[in-house]
């Protein structure tokens, strides 16, 4: 199926805005495979974020990589899988796909994967060829053409077929097998990511020829972390709203994509909040901040609001998947109190029963198991 020429436009305005990020934000990451500047900018985030004891410690999860090619696409698909260890595996775990914004990779995200990994939840980091790190290498003069590249209507459609190719190749490894649930798999990424993860999640396009989607069943919920609206589109408030699965929406007063005759701020990602479809979904909105500051950046969004947004990111998202997963209501709002002078703005559907500690499956970083223990504000 083909995207018809208006989605072509979204994408690319999607993907240009994204890359409004990147120029700060994706140079933290590395394709894997290549030395240089990229390379040594993501080591330095890796060791700044252990330094900042944002990063579980190394004992406390696994990391595997992969690198696949889908033949019926004839493209490669690279992947990184944070596992929580071995001995502590005592039934296969959920599974979280992940997509990174434009010009990422799968090494991007880190502090996400690794914490997410550390409590219990299997975390697939999925690299898209042609919107990924290599968009940097090479004459920087051609810098615009790549990204234009980047941005037309096949890319917009492999990346979310390369989270559904991930998917198969993990659940379909052997040695896996016994690691992972294939009946507990959520979806999240972040802005361009997270439009693919909107996708993933059932995002629908109306054309003349019917109806358009690139819903995967497998998934049962979604992190979506600085969504671009689908501008271009004759309502794009309608492609959202196909969407029913629960969605945790994560932004901040402060998330702009800004380029030239393009400005993507809060208030859009406040509108594809608004307009997800879904039973239950859930806005958390930090005050302050920036769009990158959601990448393993440290600096980006303020030195000193950074570190508690993705403190506070980690442990909410867990709550996420605890409700989603574990069956627990008001887990997700009873952790929200804890910051609550971070947040401008929370907003849940998921409902506020009573709830004990011990029916969050983030009480153990309520003990303060992990690296760091939340940061209680005020």
């Amino acid at each position: 199926m083909r995207l018809s020429v208006s989605i072509k436009r979204s994408a690319k305005l999607l993907i240009v805005g994204a890359s409004v990020s990147l120029l700060t934000a994706c140079a933290t990451t590395q394709d894997g495979r290549t030395s240089g500047f990229v390379e040594s900018w993501s080591a330095r985030s890796q060791a700044a974020l252990v330094e900042a004891n944002l990063l579980p410690q190394p004992g406390a999860y696994e990391i595997k990589y992969f690198q696949w090619v889908d033949r019926n696409r004839q493209r490669e698909v690279l992947g990184k899988l944070y596992l929580p260890p071995a001995s502590s595996r005592r039934a296969p775990v959920p599974l979280i796909v992940f997509s990174h914004g434009m010009g990422g990779s799968r090494e991007g995200y880190s502090y996400l994967g690794a914490n997410w990994a550390a409590r219990g939840y299997a975390s697939l980091h999925v690299q898209h060829a042609g919107s990924d790190s290599s968009l940097w290498s090479g004459n920087p003069i051609n810098m615009v053409s790549r990204l234009q590249s980047a941005a037309n209507e096949t890319e917009a459609v492999n990346r979310v077929r390369d989270l559904g190719f991930a998917l198969d190749e993990v659940l379909a490894d052997p040695q896996l097998a016994a690691a992972i649930d294939p009946a507990r798999v959520l979806a999240a990424g972040h802005s361009y990511g997270a439009n693919t993860a909107l996708l993933a999640a059932g995002a629908e396009f109306s054309r003349p020829q019917g109806k358009l989607t690139y819903r995967d069943s497998r998934v049962l919920g979604a992190v979506i972390i600085s969504a671009p609206p689908f501008h271009g589109e004759t309502d794009p408030e309608a492609v959202v709203r196909t969407i029913d699965i629960p969605t945790l929406h994560i932004t901040a007063t402060g998330d702009e994509i800004k380029i030239p005759g393009y400005l993507s701020d809060y208030q859009d990602r406040l509108r594809v909040f608004s307009a997800t479809g879904g039973p239950r979904k859930t806005l958390v909105a930090f005050r302050e901040g920036s769009h990158s500051m959601f990448t393993d950046r440290l600096g980006a969004g303020g030195r000193d609001l950074n570190p508690l947004v993705k403190v506070a990111t980690i442990d909410l998202t867990l709550a996420f998947f605890e409700e989603i997963l574990g069956g627990t209501r008001g887990c997700l709002a009873a952790r929200s109190a804890g910051y609550e002078n971070l947040l401008a703005r929370f907003e849940t559907e998921f409902g506020s029963a009573p709830l004990l500690e011990s029916d969050c499956v983030a009480k153990g970083w309520m003990a303060g198991q992990l690296s760091f223990s939340p940061i209680r504000l005020g």
